[in-house]
């Protein structure tokens, strides 16, 4: 593995490409009204949407962002937005969410499409300029094995979720990539990406227009029932609530300790290179976005202008320095683009994605508090969908869940406290392992 300093190029920061575009601040930051209908904790993808939507339906509405706006995972992930066909990855074996999910598969992958559907109807209503690149998703298959599970999955994602998926051989495979490193894997055309930093630009600013009540470097303290309402508690003074959203998703914390216990935050790490020697177009065509099957899985694309690589993956489960995750990434990007080797890396940053212990998306009610949560790194559309739906549940005032992920089962496990920074090493390293020995026995 490359670890020479020679990969990173002079001007490299440690923070992400995408905030050279737009970075996090407080510019359109207000204080916290004594009273409104609802309270949003957390200003990423999933409480603006609420809010969005909620002032759509003539619902008053406050944010409240312990930072300034898009400082989380909202301005740090690759970008992607698909239509349901990672939805149920990670459940195997017999267990009650693998038995769920082909029961109602159906209602699941439907639920999927709308999200995609969601998130191109706000780009296209509020007029957001955020890079959007709608050429489809090649997912490699890491092994022969993987790309049998894959087409035995095709049927299902045409038929419930309309994503236009085909296998795509391994004699074939350079009309995705121009790369030898996989063994074929499925093309799905309903899939994109998009420049995520812009993208919450756009929303935020759509929030505002809309009446939103936005509050950067305020923090939700605690939450208390009232009556019919709650009061939440902050540094400046306390705001009175018929209503409380939380859309904390991977940073999720101590103002809801039974929430903390049902999400796991892991580190997702991204670099991004040098201005390319080739277009990108020569890489991937029609820049399209590539992930893989692998269990520590790599995920990337260009950049919506088509000069740079950005790739990302679980270099490490949790957080690491610049100097351990970047070189592990560099790699990966080398091992599937010989071209690229000497390339640099002019960026490097990380943030943290939200699983479920049942490895799907979750929307509900736990003690009176609504929440929108766990999307497992493909939380671009489903975050914004998931937002949208609370708020028209709010605003329709009824009880009856409004899309299958609404009130479902959020399971916790009495072994884990909401805290994985011990658990996750574990886990990576018994992946990689895994990963190593299906390649060999695929070579």
């Amino acid at each position: 593995m490359s670890t020479s300093k020679s990969i990173f190029h002079p001007s490299f920061k440690a923070r992400p490409w995408w905030w050279e575009a737009w970075t996090p601040n407080n510019a359109l930051s207000q204080d916290p009204p004594a009273k409104t209908d609802v309270v949003i904790v957390g200003a990423g993808y999933g409480g603006l949407a609420t809010a969005l939507e909620l002032r759509r339906n003539g619902i008053d509405a406050v944010v409240l962002e312990r930072g300034d706006f898009g400082v989380g995972a909202s301005t740090r992930n690759g970008g992607m937005i698909s239509g349901g066909v990672n939805l149920g990855k990670g459940l195997g074996g017999k267990n009650q969410a693998a038995e769920e999910f082909a029961r109602r598969k159906a209602e699941f992958l439907g639920a999927g499409a709308d999200s995609l559907s969601v998130i191109e109807d706000i780009i296209a209503r509020e007029k957001i300029e955020c890079g959007v690149i709608k050429k489809g998703r090649f997912v490699g298959a890491w092994t022969p094995r993987h790309y049998d599970e894959q087409a035995a999955k095709i049927e299902m994602f045409n038929k419930y979720a309309d994503v236009g998926a085909e296998m795509i051989p391994r004699e074939r495979q350079r009309e995705m990539i121009s790369s030898d490193y996989y063994f074929g894997g499925m093309y799905a055309r309903r899939s994109g990406h998009l420049h995520p930093a812009l993208y919450y630009k756009g929303l935020l600013e759509a929030a505002h227009r809309a009446g939103a009540i936005l509050c950067a470097n305020v923090e939700a303290e605690r939450t208390e029932k009232v009556g019919t309402g709650w009061r939440v508690l902050t540094a400046k003074g306390p705001i009175q609530a018929k209503e409380v959203v939380i859309a904390t998703n991977g940073y999720t914390g101590d103002l809801t300790p039974r929430l903390k216990r049902r999400v796991v935050p892991v580190a997702s790490h991204i670099i991004a290179t040098e201005e390319l020697p080739m277009p990108a177009t020569e890489l991937i065509p029609e820049l399209r976005s590539i992930a893989d099957t692998k269990r520590v899985l790599t995920y990337y694309r260009p950049s919506p202008d088509g000069k740079h690589m950005i790739f990302g993956g679980r270099a490490r489960f949790t957080a690491a320095p610049p100097e351990v995750s970047a070189p592990v990434l560099y790699q990966y990007m080398i091992d599937r683009f010989p071209q690229l080797k000497g390339i640099r890396i002019t960026h490097v940053w990380t943030g943290n994605v939200a699983f479920a212990l049942d490895y799907m998306p979750h929307m509900g009610t736990d003690q009176g508090l609504h929440y929108l949560l766990a999307c497992n790194g493909n939380g671009v559309a489903m975050m914004t969908y998931l937002g949208t739906q609370t708020a028209k549940k709010i605003a329709g005032g009824s009880n009856a869940p409004i899309n299958p992920f609404d009130g479902r089962d959020f399971p916790d496990n009495p072994f884990y406290n909401g805290d994985p920074s011990w658990i996750l090493p574990l886990i990576g390293a018994w992946y990689r392992t895994r990963d190593w020995i299906d390649r060999k026995r695929a070579a």
